[in-house]
Parts: structure tokens; sequence; C-alpha cells
């Protein structure tokens, strides 16, 4: 059953607004549609929270990060399911905060989802947040509230601080990494001067040649559903047959993991937001790779190359053609969506994105206490291991 608060209870601006704590096995047509419709106007595009994705990852991927209670948190902006989705948020309990058993809220991620940011209509960025932290003061949740995962210094950060600042509520940064960015103004070419020592574009040239010595080079670039099951079977066995494989986190190595795989590339094909690239040796796949595009950006979801030509750095290749993506001017950047200090493409791109974890107080004795405490073991565990936590918003650590 969902839980439904009526945001003209609780006595804040915009009163016609109501929320509702919906149940990831109610999800209706009318809601799928509105959903949609969010997705073509948020502040921040998030691909990893849009309709087709979400559902890809709840049909095969829900248990798997045992997370039994998801509700998506929905912002209507009048009577819920009959007017027009305002922001939309997965989350629900969590009984352990890392490895402490302390019970909280938390946005459901798993390991395919590499970007936790609400999706909220422009301008309604405020009204979310005021809208979630009443819900969640007086719902049976207890604990705090953690954000996964969210973009630093975004318009759902600056929202999100300004608010609890002007409700005397506690948010915290706790932690934060800088991943791989492409954005720019140049043309491919320009960038890779700018960007690469001379040396290296030399190098990448010369590899290149020696690969194509050994037969008939082309690279692919799809944008449609061309071939799309041949495609991804030929992805998942080139992944597989790498290091991934053999210790068992390819995407083949469970029908779980595959299924996901298979059905949300099959659905951002469907929704015009799939790009694919490939390299190949006399139509053999030496390198691939998958972007999700949601406008003004795009994300970068999967590569996989085939390692038996490691010497030549069919994956490296295949990431210069990608810079081709600033000669179409179609859309303004692309997350890597990779770990902080990839090995490859943190020397390709230049620009960093700041990505961080958030946990904001929720009112009430027992939940003021609770992440205070919380706050002060994180605290003093990070003088112990001298961590330092940069913030992009405050320029400071």
């Amino acid at each position: 059953m969902a839980i439904r608060a009526d945001r003209s209870r609780a006595g804040l601006s915009t009163p016609q607004c109501q929320t509702e704590f919906r149940a990831v096995s109610d999800l209706d047509s009318g809601l799928i549609a509105a959903w949609s419709d969010l997705a073509r106007q948020v502040s921040e595009p998030n691909i990893f929270y849009e309709q087709w994705f979400l559902r890809s990852a709840l049909d095969h991927l829900d248990h798997l990060d045992h997370q039994d209670d998801i509700r998506l948190f929905l912002l209507w902006s009048g009577e819920a399911g009959q007017s027009q989705l305002l922001g939309l948020l997965p989350l629900g309990p969590v009984g352990h905060y890392g490895r402490w058993p302390v019970p909280h809220v938390q946005n459901w991620m798993h390991h395919n989802c590499f970007l936790g940011t609400p999706l909220v209509c422009i301008g309604f960025e405020q009204v979310f947040w005021e809208n979630l932290l009443s819900a969640l003061d007086s719902s049976e949740w207890p604990g705090f509230l953690h954000i996964n995962g969210m973009t630093i210094n975004g318009p759902l950060d600056q929202a999100l601080r300004m608010v609890c600042d002007g409700q005397k509520r506690r948010c915290d940064l706790v932690h934060s990494e800088a991943r791989a960015l492409l954005q720019s103004d140049l043309s491919a070419d320009a960038y890779q001067r700018a960007t690469l020592r001379g040396k290296k574009r030399k190098e990448w040239r010369r590899l290149g040649n020696r690969l194509g010595e050994k037969g008939d080079i082309s690279y692919g670039h799809l944008l449609d559903d061309r071939d799309l099951d041949q495609w991804i079977d030929e992805f998942l066995a080139l992944e597989k047959a790498g290091w991934k494989g053999k210790s068992g986190s390819a995407l083949d190595c469970s029908p779980d993991t595959s299924a996901f795989f298979r059905q949300s590339v099959t659905a951002a094909a469907a929704s015009g937001q799939l790009e694919r690239r490939d390299l190949r040796l006399d139509g053999k796949p030496l390198a691939m790779l998958v972007n999700f595009l949601s406008a003004p950006g795009a994300f970068g979801f999967k590569t996989a190359f085939d390692e038996d030509y490691s010497r030549y750095s069919p994956g490296v290749l295949l990431q210069i053609e990608n810079l081709k993506f600033l000669d179409l001017r179609r859309l303004e950047w692309i997350d890597s969506c990779a770990a902080q200090d990839h090995p490859m493409i943190d020397h390709l791109w230049s620009d960093r994105r700041h990505i961080g974890r958030f946990s904001i107080e929720l009112h009430g004795l027992q939940n003021r206490a609770l992440f205070r405490g919380v706050r002060l073991g994180e605290r003093l565990m990070g003088k112990v291991r001298k961590r330092r936590i940069f913030d992009p918003a405050e320029g400071q650590s």
C-alpha cells in the first residue's frame, strides 16, 4: 500500500503539492507516462533513475542488493497520480550504515547505478527537498536520510543545503570523489591536441596503424536498434572473455545482470537514448561501449575490449573515436561514470565531475541523537585515517 502525505497539512508553500511513497510493485501506466515527462524537464538529468532504466533494475536486481522495501518518493503538483509529476526518488529503510548497525533511509542504488541525483523538475528543487524531508520527519522510518551518489554543487545539492540551512537541519557531505567528464567547445582533434601530449598521440596512431596491418579495421557508431540483439550478445561475450569473466563480475556471469543489461539497452534504444560504438577487425569486435543519452548530457555505461589484443590498446583507440562526440554538438557533456583516478579515461578526459554522499538530519530527539552520534564517529574515524573530503561547493576539504 502506498504511504501518502498531503503537503497542505505541513503548512508549507505551494500547498497544492502532494507527496506519495509508492511501492515499486504499483507502477501503473499513468505513473510511467508522468515519469517519462518528468525526465524531459529535470534540472539535472540522471538516466539511472529514468523509468526505463530503473524498471529494468527493479525487474532483475533489487533482490541482489537486499533492498526489500523500496518505495518511490513522488512529488505531484496537485492530486497524486492525477497531476504533473515534479520529482521522484527511489528510497527505503536500510539496517546498516557501512559496517555499523545503524537504521536510516537511503536512496536505492545498485552496482550498475552510477548516479543517485533525484529527478526534479526545473524550478522545484527546494520544494522537492522540503516535501521529502517533511514526509520523512513524520514517517515510521527511523534514523536519518542518506543520499548516495549525488552531484556536488549542482542545483539539487544547492537547494538541499539551502533548505536544511533554513530549517536549522544538519546536512553533511560525508564523502566525495571526482570522476572524468568530457565537456569542451573544442573539436575532437583540437581537444586531443590540448589535452594529450604529442608523444601519446603519436603512440596511439602507431598502435592503430599496427592493428590495421592485421586486417580491415572499422569503427561503428549506432544510434538505433539495428542488429541490437546480436550486438548485445557480442558485448556480453567480449566482456566475459576478459578479467571480469575470470573474477565472476562480468554481466554474463549472472542471469540476473545479463537480463538487466539486455532489457536496459533495449529500452534505451526504444526511447531513442542509446549510443553504441565499436572497433572491429575483419568484423570481429575488439572493443565496444554503450553510452546512454539524456539531454543535455550523456552517461558512459559499459565498455569491453578483447584482452588478446591489449598490446594495441583497442579500448583506448575506441575512446579516442568516442571523442567525436564533440564534433556532433548534439549534447554538451559525457559523464564517464568511471571510478576516481581511472587509469585510462582520466588521461583522455581532462574535466572532472564531483559526486558525493550526503547525510541529512531528520527531526525528532531520537533521530537527531542517532544522526549526531554517527557523524561524531565518522569524524573521529576520519581523523584517525587522515581522510579528507573535498567540497567543491565551498572550495575546501
